[in-house]
């Protein structure tokens, strides 16, 4: 049995100020090894010296002997980058990362946002344009509706004996439906009154507006004034009139004719 050896330590400390140093002896039993020097340098020498290489930065907790061998990560059939991982049936799918998944569908999530962000657009551009092209196409056909207005009235107070056919004719080419029927029944009775009479009248409108108005349809008023000359007034005399016209646009040339004319105030 190894003999226990005593060793003394002495412990000087400092003086206190103002007095003489002081010396203590301390005694203290220190632990002897497991075994003699001899003994334990005797064991190191007997185990095998481990390449530095080889030793693994691994925890092992359990039983080492219930610890599966891992496999080598350069031995043949390592699983590497793109190789693939048998499953429990054996097919094999391709390794992937473990961020690839969350990273690919935050793409695909952004990728679809901005395809609804952009039909939205779209959509919302349509919309917009279609309101748009709609509200200008009615204007523009008001606006032609209130000019074929104004020019219908005009010619129709405006006829001379001196070239009555081509103000008669004029008349019933702006004219359709109701009242070119009628005006046609009664044109050569009108032709026969303005040459009888050497009527010359000539007329200016004042004012016209539209009472109601779309692309197909509109009822306008008009105010004219006249100076209408025949064989009982050749100088002339003044003539004022209020006249209310329905208006009709053709589907094939697109202009507005008169379907209804009438006087009015």
């Amino acid at each position: 049995m190894p003999i226990r050896r005593e060793r003394t330590l002495r412990v000087i400390k400092g003086a206190k100020s103002g007095g003489p140093a002081q010396r203590r002896v301390v005694t203290r039993r220190l632990p002897a090894p497991a075994g003699g020097i001899e003994e334990v340098l005797g064991r190191l020498d007997r185990e095998p010296v481990q390449d530095p290489t080889e030793v693994a930065d691994l925890t092992v907790v359990g039983d080492p002997a219930e610890v599966e061998d891992l496999p080598d990560p350069d031995a043949d059939g390592a699983i590497a980058d793109g190789a693939t991982a048998d499953g429990p049936d054996g097919a094999g799918e391709p390794a992937r990362d473990a961020d690839a998944p969350a990273g690919s569908g935050r793409r695909r999530a952004l990728a679809g946002l901005l395809v609804v962000l952009l039909a939205a657009a779209l959509a919302g551009a349509g919309v917009y344009g279609h309101r748009w092209y709609t509200a200008r196409a009615t204007e523009q056909a008001r606006q032609a509706a209130l000019a074929a207005a104004r020019q219908a009235s005009v010619n129709f107070v405006s006829v001379s004996a001196a070239s009555v056919d081509r103000d008669l004719q004029r008349i019933t080419a702006g004219a359709t439906g109701d009242f070119k029927e009628e005006f046609t029944r009664g044109q050569a009775q009108v032709r026969t009154a303005v040459v009888e009479n050497k009527v010359d009248s000539q007329g200016t409108v004042l004012r016209a507006g539209l009472v109601s108005g779309d692309r197909r349809r509109a009822v306008a008023l008009v105010a004219v004034d006249a100076t209408v000359r025949n064989v009982k007034a050749p100088d002339g005399r003044p003539s004022h009139y209020r006249i209310q016209l329905d208006l009709v646009r053709d589907r094939d040339s697109g202009a507005w004719l008169v379907a209804k004319l009438q006087f009015v105030g």
